[in-house]
């Protein structure tokens, strides 16, 4: 199945790049600074972040700004990959009804889109990290991996996501409710160790969770994850991608008959 998308993804190499520069582009549309906001709204977000949260949650935390800036944009990658791939059909609807391209190329242009700016928001992350004190290791080249891993996840997400958004168009406002949910279930202002063992073991069914604890791993800790941990993670990526597009495969000749 791979195969065959990368397949159809070189014969349609053209229209993929045209669509990921647009998708890119289209976020900063009429601002005075245009991409430059790519930079400049991260460093302004994490840091107004640092003002309120540091006073709030740290406790005298040592490097408590880079575990909250990791969870945050670790968190708000999925988010914004996952949202963005759910309207990827509709929001090409024109293109769908006029040209045979494969669909998801859409998706994918989406995500394409939000690694880039995910990359941009991790220099300025590595920037903070170093004023908070943290040291840079080689084991830095080690998250690559989860990385990865989570594109994957929301390309997986987004394709179940963007299955069921076609049928159901309330998914949209029920996916806000689950993510603000999920975003307070993932650890991201608060410490897993000050719960019971039974209790933090429940926080590795989260699979962003598990992502967001690998970066402080490696940059907070110093320490590389256990072949168990990175087996964990593998185990989620392939169970959500193979689920999305699975999903996708047997929904995909219905979807010109609603958009």
């Amino acid at each position: 199945m791979v195969k065959k998308w990368i397949q159809k993804m070189k014969k349609h190499q053209f229209l993929f790049e045209e669509l990921v520069k647009r998708d890119f582009k289209e976020k900063y549309k009429r601002t005075v600074l245009g991409m430059g906001w790519s930079i400049l709204s991260p460093i302004l977000q994490l840091l107004v972040m640092r003002l309120v949260f540091t006073y709030i949650f740290a406790k005298n935390k040592a490097f408590y700004t880079t575990y909250l800036f990791s969870g945050v944009i670790v968190f708000q990658f999925f988010k914004d990959a996952t949202t963005h791939g759910m309207t990827a059909l509709i929001g090409n609807a024109s293109i769908i009804s006029k040209i045979n391209v494969p669909k998801y190329l859409l998706l994918l242009s989406k995500n394409v889109s939000t690694v880039i700016n995910f990359l941009l928001t991790l220099v300025v992350f590595f920037i903070f990290a170093a004023f908070d004190g943290v040291t840079f290791t080689w084991q830095y080249f080690l998250l690559l991996y989860p990385i990865m891993c989570l594109v994957v996840i929301n390309l997986g997400v987004g394709l179940i996501l963007s299955a069921c958004y076609v049928f159901f168009r309330d998914m949209k406002y029920l996916y806000e409710i689950f993510t603000m949910l999920l975003r307070y279930l993932t650890a991201i202002f608060y410490y897993v160790e000050t719960y019971p063992p039974e209790t933090q073991k429940l926080f590795l069914l989260n699979p962003i969770y598990c992502i967001i604890k690998y970066f402080r791993s490696i940059v907070i800790d110093n320490t590389v994850p256990s072949l168990g941990f990175h087996a964990l993670i593998a185990g989620y990526t392939i169970v959500l991608f193979l689920i999305g597009a699975r999903m996708y495969k047997r929904k995909n000749q219905k979807f010109v008959y609603y958009i």
